[in-house]
């Protein structure tokens, strides 16, 4: 039987120590199909959307950005403390690629997922999710936060 291996926390510096279990974190990809062209090019919706998709995943937004293109379409990106959302949009396809990784056994990409195909609009989608295995060369070493110098 495998034996199970230290999570890699999304903080090294917090006191508590997360469970023992072989994963990075979760990894999902989504597909959205049949949305709301407006929506999809609507640089202002995605911004709020994106940031509902990462509270609702239990992640902590650190930044956004995003970006319109012309004539149409939208990228964004926005940086988890925990890892990130990304998504692109094609209004004049109806489509939209999105990936949300998160690391930490209290996040729940899904709920992000969820929460993007809904607001948008998607007549269909699909998801695909993974864990990230922990990296051999770290399972087993004992992580310590980084000292940052002051100044």
């Amino acid at each position: 039987m495998p034996q199970s291996l230290p999570c890699l926390h999304p903080n090294p510096g917090w006191t508590a120590a997360p469970p023992s279990c072989d994963t990075v974190g979760k990894h999902c990809i989504l597909e959205l199909y049949d949305c709301d062209p407006g929506r999809l090019d609507n640089q202002a919706f995605l911004r709020d959307t994106i940031t509902a998709a990462a509270h609702q995943a239990g992640a902590t937004l650190l930044n956004l950005i995003t970006h319109r293109f012309q004539p149409q379409g939208v990228t964004g990106l926005a940086l988890l403390a925990e890892s990130h959302i990304s998504i692109h949009t094609w209004p004049e396809s109806g489509y939209a690629a999105v990936d949300v990784f998160t690391c930490g056994d209290h996040t729940m990409p899904e709920r992000a997922c969820a929460v993007l195909a809904a607001e948008l609009g998607a007549g269909r989608h699909r998801l695909t999710s993974f864990r990230r295995e922990t990296p051999s060369a770290i399972a087993g070493a004992e992580r310590t936060p980084a000292l940052r110098s002051r100044g």
